[in-house]
C-alpha cells in the first residue's frame, strides 16, 4: 500500500514542482512504484515530464467522469507515471464548493489506487485553497520544501497553521515528513543562517540534504525530462537522489508495521 505525500508550500517559487517531479523520478530508479498526482491547475509537473497534451486529466478523475485507468500516464523512467492536470482543474473550485464532503474528492479518488504503487505524490498548488485542503486530507504525510531566505520562513508557518486546522477540524491525522531546505547557495549568508535557524527552531524533522540552486534543475523542464534524465551528475540530481534515499530510510521511524492495512474510503 502506497505512501502517499503531499508536496506543498503555500508559497510559489520554492521548488514545490521541481521536488515533486524529481523525488517521484528517483524513488522510482531506487525500485519503487511511483505515481505523481498533478493537482496543480498550473500543471507544470505534467509538463515537466512528457511534452503530450492530453484530453483527459486529474480534473475529469476527482468527478467520476473517467477510470483511474484511462489518466494514468508513463513517464521515461521505468515505474514511474503520472496522471496529468490542465487548467480545468481551476474549474473544480467552483464545482466542488457547495457539494457534501467536498474536501474528500481527490482521497476517495487515489485510495481506488493506491494499491497499485509503493509512493504516490500529490504536486499541489501554492495556495491555500479548496483543491489544496483535498491534497492534504488525500494525503498520509506533508513534504514542504522551504526556499533559504526569510520569507520561506514566514510561508512555513501559515501552512504549518493550515496543517493543525486541517487536523482539529477534519480529524485527518496528517504527518509531517520534514521540511526540504531548497535553492540553497552555501556561498551566500543568509542562506546558511536560514538553514540554521530551521533546523533548530522547526518542531518536526528538516532532511539532512540541502537542494542547490542549479541551472541544470531550471532546465529540465523545458526538456520535459527530470534532472536524472536531463543531467544526473549535476549537484541538483545528486541531491535529489540523497532525498530519494533519507526518505526511504525513514519508513520505519514513521510506520507502524501495519501501515499496510486498506485505508477506508470516505
Amino acid at each position: 500500500m502506497a505512501r502517499v505525500i503531499a508536496i506543498c508550500n503555500q508559497k510559489g517559487g520554492v521548488g514545490k514542482t521541481t521536488t515533486a517531479v524529481n523525488l517521484g523520478a528517483y524513488l522510482a530508479a531506487l525500485g519503487k512504484r511511483v505515481l505523481l498526482v498533478d493537482f496543480d491547475p498550473q500543471a507544470n509537473a505534467t509538463s515537466a515530464l512528457t511534452p503530450a497534451k492530453f484530453e483527459k486529466n486529474i480534473y475529469h478523475g476527482i468527478l467520476g467522469d473517467v477510470h483511474y485507468e484511462e489518466l494514468i500516464k508513463p513517464t521515461q523512467i521505468l515505474n514511474y507515471q503520472v496522471i496529468p492536470s490542465s487548467n480545468d482543474l481551476s474549474g473544480a473550485l467552483v464545482e466542488l464548493v457547495d457539494l457534501p464532503e467536498r474536501e474528500y474528492f481527490l482521497r476517495k479518488f487515489i485510495n481506488n489506487l493506491r494499491h497499485k504503487y509503493d509512493y504516490v505524490l500529490i504536486d499541489l498548488p501554492p495556495s491555500l485553497s479548496l483543491l489544496t485542503i483535498n491534497g492534504l486530507v488525500a494525503a498520509d504525510e506533508i513534504l514542504i520544501p522551504v526556499q533559504a531566505e526569510y520569507y520561506g520562513m514566514e510561508g512555513l508557518g501559515q501552512l504549518l497553521r493550515t496543517i493543525d486546522l486541517i487536523k482539529e477540524n477534519l480529524k485527518h491525522p496528517l504527518k509531517i515528513t520534514g521540511a526540504l531546505i531548497t535553492l540553497y547557495d552555501k556561498r551566500e549568508r543568509l542562506p546558511r543562517q536560514v538553514a540554521r535557524s530551521l533546523r533548530r527552531n522547526f518542531p518536526y524533522r528538516v532532511f539532512n540534504v540541502e537542494v542547490p540552486r542549479s541551472i541544470h534543475l531550471a532546465e529540465a523542464p523545458s526538456f520535459s525530462q527530470p534532472i536524472l534524465i536531463y543531467n544526473p551528475s549535476s549537484p541538483g540530481a545528486l541531491a535529489y537522489k540523497r532525498l530519494a534515499q533519507e526518505l526511504i530510510e525513514l519508513e520505519r521511524e514513521l510506520y507502524a508495521p501495519d501501515r499496510f492495512s486498506e485505508p477506508s474510503v470516505l
